[in-house]
């Protein structure tokens, strides 16, 4: 469980707080995950907005909260727990009902959130690109070497370098060096096309991707379809399975408010698309669909 440290807490005031408090982003979707959770267990939390896109989450307040400096992060009676999917595996352990996360298969779920996981460099990258039309990085080397020297103790340990923030750091190191190039998109979106395609086949004998019953993997798995969907990623034509319970989903406003961009977004986003389809260099063309 990624609950962290007491010695990386800097910023003292939480440990006081009464409740569940989340910091949050609107387009982030590890915040996207964790909210649609909330909704559909009915449970009451404090929201506090970070805003992403103005570095708030490299502040020192922070960081002193998480270290890692991303989103979202959970105050549960003033322990403070910085992963979504821990967040949840402890909000499904201390309120079980609806069961979102059956202990039956636990571990399986675990497994499945972990590969899940690590798909998250390669949803950014497309994000990034396909989305919002940015093929490289808005953090500085001052704001990357400032992030890199505040704390850095591992989650539950707070001695040993933590790898979750050394990751993030060559994440954005090899973006300001690269970008986000035809060859590295055309890789996650490829990893993507594997992953669909696996659980098109599941989806032939149940309506989701755990059995008869939604669970924290399909909560996963939709915010990822929905980010792909807005960057035009094939979904219907490729995973006719995969797109028609990612609509299902979709129309029940607890999942898709919390993953709609607002209207100022979804211009931009719009703008992007457009931009990729006039020069023919959508992620269907990169990715070679």
């Amino acid at each position: 469980m990624a609950r962290l440290a007491d010695a990386d807490i800097l910023t003292r005031e939480v440990l006081q707080w009464k409740g569940l408090h989340v910091f949050h982003y609107a387009m982030s979707s590890c915040s996207q995950k964790l909210r649609i959770y909330l909704g559909l267990k009915g449970l009451d939390w404090t929201p506090h907005p970070i805003n992403l896109s103005t570095h708030e989450s490299y502040g020192d307040w922070f960081l002193g909260i998480n270290p890692r400096g991303m989103v979202p992060v959970a105050v549960i009676d003033g322990a403070v727990h910085i992963e979504s999917n821990d967040i949840i595996e402890t909000l499904e352990n201390q309120a079980p009902e609806p069961v979102l996360w059956p202990m039956a298969r636990a571990s399986e779920i675990r497994e499945a959130l972990e590969a899940e996981d690590a798909l998250h460099h390669d949803l950014r990258s497309l994000s990034f690109r396909f989305v919002h039309g940015r093929v490289g990085t808005t953090k500085t080397p001052e704001l990357l070497a400032a992030y890199r020297d505040h704390g850095g103790g591992a989650a539950g340990n707070g001695v040993e370098p933590d790898p979750s923030k050394a990751s993030e750091i060559a994440f954005y190191e090899r973006l300001a060096a690269e970008g986000l190039n035809d060859a590295r998109c055309r890789e996650a979106a490829w990893r993507f096309h594997d992953a669909f395609d696996a659980f098109d086949g599941s989806l032939a004998s149940s309506p989701y991707l755990m059995g008869d019953a939604a669970t924290v993997v399909d909560i996963a798995w939709f915010v990822y379809a929905h980010r792909l969907d807005l960057a035009g990623y094939p979904l219907e034509r490729l995973h006719p399975r995969v797109d028609a319970w990612y609509r299902a989903l979709a129309a029940d406003p607890r999942w898709s408010r919390e993953v709609d961009p607002s209207p100022v977004v979804s211009e931009r986003i719009a703008k992007t698309r457009a931009g990729h389809e006039e020069v023919g260099a959508t992620l269907s063309k990169v990715a070679g669909f």
